[in-house]
């Protein structure tokens, strides 16, 4: 017997179903939420740096998946890589081989970490977070990690453990007994180690919640500490790694840091294959396969997978061939130049900052009074209510696709795909100026918006 399977046939019939579907059947608070802030869109078609509504309208997209589309969607080059892997009919894994393609990517990802020796591959960030962790943990003999305030590494059982939002831990413990220290706080992270438990700090060289970067000098200087009390650095470079930070890891931003252990993801796939990737010095992945009888002791099911590779090995010939980490770093500039041009003229925008094409957009307390009562009133209901009603306009108006960069936090966060250039960045600021000029005037459908907004935090609480 035959099976038939259209997956054309199946989207054009029930493809109309897709809220409905999600509510009944995934997270029911999802639906609900696109359906108030008015982003319940249907997109039909991506590619590139944008993507098309069921109406033929086009759409910039400056999220990009959080970050996993970092060349795209749709590389030519990454689609024909996976139409090659399937067409080669591989004989993937079978557990007991070893197959070239990730000693291929394993090779090309140390490249650029020539410190480092060998690679861990799992399926996501959250993953390859955990694997450092158990690698650290069992390097040092040490069962304490330390983590920095606010920061984000995934949201599985460890990770989550060091998590720096109480909003994601609250209801999952008891964690594993980790530790926070204030990002840049080199005396903190001092008294801590001076207890001697500490197997490891991990640390985003640009934290993604609210995009704050490590202050100059503190990730060497954090490493030193580390070395000298026998515990490790870990660099999760999942979403800041391969590019987005205008070089190819943001650790590689400050001389001399040379992390024991590196985490990447998202970008690495291409945006078709879920992969990621612990990379670290020999003697650890030495001290953790320490015999045959431990050569599956950390292992991953789909890890090393054929597609995941090959997506893996075409990302990185398209960032190395056609200078994607050198455009991200002009463009990068330009973009925030342009932004931070606009701080002194608008009394609601605070601050804007980041590396590459990793910005944020911070808002504050107005001056003026009338600005300023409505301000306590979004604030009063719930923090981070104004950077919603600034990315509404922004998607509904203007058809950018942005969000804020974490809970109860006024700031925008633009990550668009790593292949933006100077049309893109017109197209923001162009919009972004309007939406700034409506935010300022005092009145509009901006503020009505805003109403709505407190009325559902109200409700919520």
């Amino acid at each position: 017997m035959t099976t038939e399977f259209d997956l054309g046939a199946l989207l054009a019939k029930r493809g109309a179903e897709r809220y409905e579907l999600h509510g009944r059947h995934l997270n029911h608070q999802l639906p609900r939420m696109l359906h108030t802030i008015g982003f319940d869109k249907v997109y039909e078609r991506a590619e590139g740096a944008c993507f098309w509504d069921a109406d033929g309208n086009e759409y910039l997209d400056m999220l990009a998946g959080f970050g996993v589309m970092g060349l795209g969607r749709h590389h030519p080059v990454v689609r024909k890589a996976l139409h090659d892997v399937l067409d080669a009919q591989l004989a993937d894994l079978t557990r007991f081989d070893c197959q070239p393609l990730p000693g291929l990517l394993a090779e090309k990802l140390l490249a650029h970490s020539p410190h480092l020796d060998r690679v861990f591959f799992g399926n996501s960030g959250t993953e390859a977070v955990e694997t450092a962790l158990k690698f650290a943990r069992r390097a040092t003999g040490r069962a304490r990690i330390l983590y920095c305030d606010h920061s984000f590494h995934g949201l599985t059982t460890g990770s989550l453990s060091v998590n720096g939002e109480d909003g994601f831990r609250d209801g999952f413990g008891p964690l594993l007994p980790d530790t926070a220290v204030p990002l840049g706080d080199l005396d903190a992270l001092a008294r801590e180690l001076k207890k001697g438990d500490v197997a490891a700090l991990i640390v985003e060289p640009i934290q993604g919640k609210g995009v704050h970067e490590a202050p100059p000098g503190y990730l060497r200087a954090a490493q030193d500490l580390l070395h000298r009390h026998k515990a490790l650095l870990i660099a999760d470079e999942v979403q800041t790694g391969l590019g987005r930070t205008g070089d190819f890891y943001a650790y590689q931003h400050e001389d001399g840091v040379e992390p024991d252990l590196v985490c990447v993801a998202k970008a690495l796939s291409g945006g078709y294959m879920p992969v990621g990737a612990t990379l670290g010095k020999d003697w650890i992945f030495k001290k953790v396969y320490s015999s045959m009888d431990r050569v599956l002791v950390h292992s991953a099911s789909f890890g090393s997978n054929a597609q995941a590779m090959a997506a893996g090995l075409a990302v990185l010939a398209v960032l190395e061939n056609e200078q994607i980490v050198a455009n991200a770093r002009v463009t990068g500039e330009l973009l925030k130049s342009r932004l931070t041009a606009l701080v002194d003229k608008y009394e609601l925008l605070a601050d804007v900052r980041g590396r590459g094409l990793m910005i944020g957009i911070e808002f504050g307390r107005p001056s003026s009074l009338k600005l300023r009562s409505r301000w306590t009133m979004l604030q009063a209901a719930r923090k981070g209510l104004f950077a919603q009603m600034v990315v509404v306009p922004l998607l509904q108006r203007h058809r950018i696709l942005t969000q804020v960069s974490g809970d109860h936090l006024e700031v925008i966060k633009l990550i668009p795909p790593l292949i933006v250039g100077e049309r893109e960045v017109e197209r923001f600021v162009e919009a972004f100026t309007e939406v700034m000029d409506d935010a300022h005037s005092g009145g509009g459908l901006m503020w009505d918006f805003g109403k709505t907004l407190v009325k559902q935090a109200v409700a919520n609480r």
